[in-house]
Order: structure tokens, then sequence, then C-alpha cells
């Protein structure tokens, strides 16, 4: 049994030493490398009940990809596994060839951040050779240019199809070998990282060798990286962002103990963090802290809810909720040296001598792009119903009026709908709702400037609203992208009725009221409270 666990750590080592880091570096000298270690291994293969079982939400990705990838033997074109961040699109890829027994190359551009690293990443796989002190550490093969790597990987996969093909009397695999690409979209940012993608994309016809499979995994789709440089083009297989119900099927396959207990919390949590965000690692993490929150005041965890109890959770879990949502989901800034998290709240009290300090913006944008962060953040905050009375000609609506004593009733109600805006999150809304409380604002701030450095002349040269209305308007549609490029605004999707793409802020109240402040602008008078 000891010498089969270390067989199969040697192989799974050899197959992923250029791409990630492994606690011991050194090869196990008694294990003799050969195209098994291209493969997970007889033992680790999986049936595709279980692989379907394994990753909800994407039975139909998984039986494009088995598909597209053919029999045993079958020559495939290039394929590109798209989407956005965590949706399983690695997990998914690695899991199948576990689930075909198929050998397989795999280099993150993550870790082999240049074109020789990469190259000689792939060819170390091929040549089963693994960096060590016994050989300096070194690569099997130097391979700066993408000449001299088809050269290399034309000679090294001939060596591995004909290993294969006189190991017909094992039950692996065929004689096709797959390279499997992952963070493609990253060679992009590389010195000449275009003339690496068009080389990558053109490698099949090139190298002109059936043998060779190729899967691609990108964050970004395929017309990113069209261009007219006659290749053939990759067979797409999207992975979209879960839908609600399939991030419950994750989180409650991840509980052994009281799934009761664990999905009454989810009805909880999952659809306001749902709003904001749909990554499986960040809700992972903060649902890990919510839960053991929701669990305090339980003395059995195995217990199973009853409505009541539910309620009174919900009461007891409230308060963090929104917090949470400000600070999974802030934009973080560089901290000072020496300061800690803890540390920093700590400095945030409202001491007189720290608060000049602490009103400080520690991140540098434009006075325009603060003005729209600002109307980003009132248009999700805000009902669309109140846009008229916020922002007439009286310069906002004074939440402290009409004060009169809450019936009992109106209390319920206020409670109620505190707890649905909470369940909600932030709200989104479209461009032209965007531009218009921009347009009020600016105007508004310019004027407020003005009367401060005591002249109107002044006021207009603040931010040039009033001097250079469609210059800056022009200006304002580039912002909204940097924005959303900065994550302080994102797209959550279009509108069936109105065919637009609608926005929504993810910035905390803590840094709107800095960058307000940092204008003088007056955030509270424009914040609608319920």
């Amino acid at each position: 049994m000891p010498r089969e666990e270390s067989s199969k750590a040697t192989r799974r080592n050899t197959r992923l030493s250029s791409s990630v880091t492994i606690e011991n570096p050194e090869p196990n000298e008694s294990h003799t490398p050969s195209v098994d270690d291209l493969t997970f291994g007889e033992e680790e293969t999986i049936t595709l009940d279980a692989l379907l079982s394994n990753f909800p939400g994407r039975r139909s990705q998984i039986l494009d990809l088995i598909r597209l990838m053919g029999p045993l033997d079958s020559p495939t074109l290039p394929i590109m596994v798209y989407g956005d961040a965590s949706t399983g699109k690695t997990s998914v890829v690695l899991e199948a060839f576990k689930h075909l027994n198929r050998p397989f190359v795999y280099s993150s551009c993550r870790t082999c951040h240049s074109p020789r690293i990469l190259f000689e990443s792939v060819l170390n796989q091929l040549l089963l050779h693994r960096k060590s002190s016994s050989n300096g550490y070194s690569s099997a093969k130097r391979c700066d240019k993408p000449s001299d790597f088809v050269n290399l990987l034309r000679e090294a996969l001939g060596n591995v199809v004909e290993t294969l093909g006189s190991t017909s009397g094992k039950p692996i695999t065929g004689k096709m070998v797959y390279l499997i690409l992952d963070h493609l979209d990253l060679i992009k940012e590389w010195d000449k990282g275009n003339m690496i993608l068009q080389f990558l994309f053109s490698l099949c016809s090139v190298l002109k060798m059936p043998q060779l499979g190729i899967v691609l995994i990108s964050g970004l789709p395929p017309d990113v990286y069209y261009s007219n440089m006659g290749y053939t083009d990759p067979i797409p297989v999207y992975f979209p962002e879960y839908s609600e119900d399939e991030l419950r099927q994750i989180f409650l396959r991840t509980q052994d103990n009281n799934l009761k207990l664990y999905s009454a919390f989810l009805d909880v949590v999952l659809r306001p963090f749902c709003r904001v965000t749909r990554r499986v690692e960040e809700l992972s993490t903060t649902f890990s802290l919510l839960f053991r929150k929701y669990c305090e005041p339980l003395d059995d965890l195995g217990i199973s809810p009853n409505e009541d109890l539910k309620r009174r959770l919900y009461s007891h879990l409230k308060p963090h909720i929104a917090s949470c949502l400000n600070e999974v989901f802030r934009v973080s800034s560089h901290l000072h040296d020496g300061d800690t998290r803890g540390e920093r709240k700590q400095k945030s009290s409202y001491s007189s001598e720290n608060r000049d300090e602490l009103d400080t913006l520690d991140l540098h944008m434009s006075t325009s792009a603060k003005y729209l962060l600002i109307a980003a953040f009132l248009a999700s905050r805000n009902p669309a119903t109140l846009d008229a009375s916020m922002f007439d000609s009286t310069g906002g609506m004074d939440n402290r009026k009409r004060k009169r004593k809450a019936s009992e009733k109106s209390m319920e109600k206020k409670e109620i709908a505190e707890q649905e805006a909470v369940m909600k999150g932030p709200g989104s809304f479209p461009l032209e709702r965007l531009l218009a409380i921009f347009q009020c604002i600016a105007s508004v701030g310019d004027s407020s400037l003005g009367e401060e450095e005591g002249g109107e002349d002044e006021g207009e040269e603040a931010t040039g609203y009033d001097k250079e209305n469609n210059n800056l308007m022009s200006c304002v549609l580039l912002q909204v992208s940097s924005l959303c490029d900065a994550n302080f605004i994102t797209k959550s999707g279009s509108c069936p009725l109105e065919g637009s793409i609608r926005y929504r802020s993810m910035v905390s109240e803590d840094l709107a009221l800095k960058v307000a402040r940092s204008l003088s602008f007056p955030l509270a008078k424009y914040l609608y409270r319920r």
C-alpha cells in the first residue's frame, strides 16, 4: 500500500511539476519515470455518473467536452473552454481527463509567466523530466523561440506516441496526447503576447501531428483572440455563472452534518450575496464565517430548526450580513507600513486627532470619476421612484422632517422592508439613470465648491461641467468602463424589457463617504434612509 501511494504521488508531481508548488521538490529515486506519469493513473479514474454529480450545473459542459474529444485516437480540433472566474473550468477539464484516463500535459500561464517558462514546462513533462538538486533545477531542454519549441515538441511528442503504441497491453489510453493551457488570457499581458497567442492557436497546423490535442482554458471569450491569421478557430465551450440553485447544491455538498440547518442558513444569506458575486471561493470564505455566527445561539448543532428557531437565528445573524457584504467586497487600498488589519480597525475610532487622517482618501481618481462613483452608489441605494424628490432644485430631500410617532404596525412594516433590503442587496440601475444622477450632483458640486472658494467663476473651473458639458459627458462613458474594470461598478446583466445593460455599485458606504468628503459633497443629504 505505501508503494502505491508513493507511485501515485510521483505521477502527480511529475505531471504538474512546472505549474504548481509542491512541498517535497525531490523526486522519488525508486520510481522510474514512464508515460503512466502523464495520466492520473488507473486507480484514480472515475465514472461518468460520479463526474456529473461532482459538478452541479455543469452537465452539458462535461458532455460537450467528452464528445468533442471523441473516441480513442480520434484527431480533434483545438477546444477553448471559457467563462468567468470560479465557474469550474479547470476542475471540470482535469476531472474529465481523470474519467477518460488519457495522457495530457498541463501548464498554467499564471505560474509559467513567460514564453520560455511555458515552452520548457511542456517539454519537461513530455520528456518525463523533473527539476531537482541532482540536475541543478534545470530544464531538460532550453527553449526561447517558438521555432525551437516546434522542433523540440515534435521530437518529444513522437517519442511519447511511440511509447504509447508499445504499451497496447496496458489499460492506457490510445496514442493521443493532449496539451492543456490554463489562464490563456494572461498571455495578452506578456511582451509580444499577441504573437505568442497567434502561435499557440496555429500550433496544430504548424506541427502537423494529429496525435496532439489542444485544450485552451480562458477567462475571455474567443472573440477577443480572433484575427485574420489563417489558423483554425478553436471550438468554444462556454461555462456560464452558477445560478442560485446550483450554488445551493454546491454548498450543500460541502456539508456532512445537519443539512437542514445549513439549508436554513443558505435561505438567509445566499440571495443577497448572489446579487453581488457568484464566485464560489469568495462565497465559501464568507459563508464559513457567517455560519459559525449563525450557530452561536445553538447548544446542539444537530438540531432540526423549526420556523421559530429560524427567525431567532436570523435575528442574531442579521446585523452581520450587511457588514460582511461591505467588508468582503470592499475595494482594498494599500495599508500603511506596519499596519495590520487589527491595528487598522483600532484606528477607526472617531477621535478628533485621527479623524482627518482617516477621512483622507488613499486612492487617486479624477474629479469626474469621483462624482460618477457617488452617482452609482446613490443609484444602487436609493429607490428610483425618489429620484425626482431627491435631486430637485432644493438640493436634496431632508430625511429629518415630518417625524411622528410610529405605530406598531408601521414599525413592523419597516422591519420587513429593512429585511427585504438586506436580502436584496445593492440594487441595479440602467446607464441612463446613472448619467442623470451624475449630471445633478456634478452641477451641485460645482456650485458648492464655488461658494467655498468665494467665486462663481472659480466654481465653474472645479470640474468643468458647465464649461465643457459635451466633452465631459463623452469622457463619462470611458470613466464608466474604467470603474467597471476596477470593480467599483459591476455589470449585472441586461433587462429583457429595457434591452439595455444594467449596473450595480460595489463600494461600501464608508468608501463612498470618503470620496464625498474629498469633494466636500453632502452625500448624507441625498442618501435615502428607511
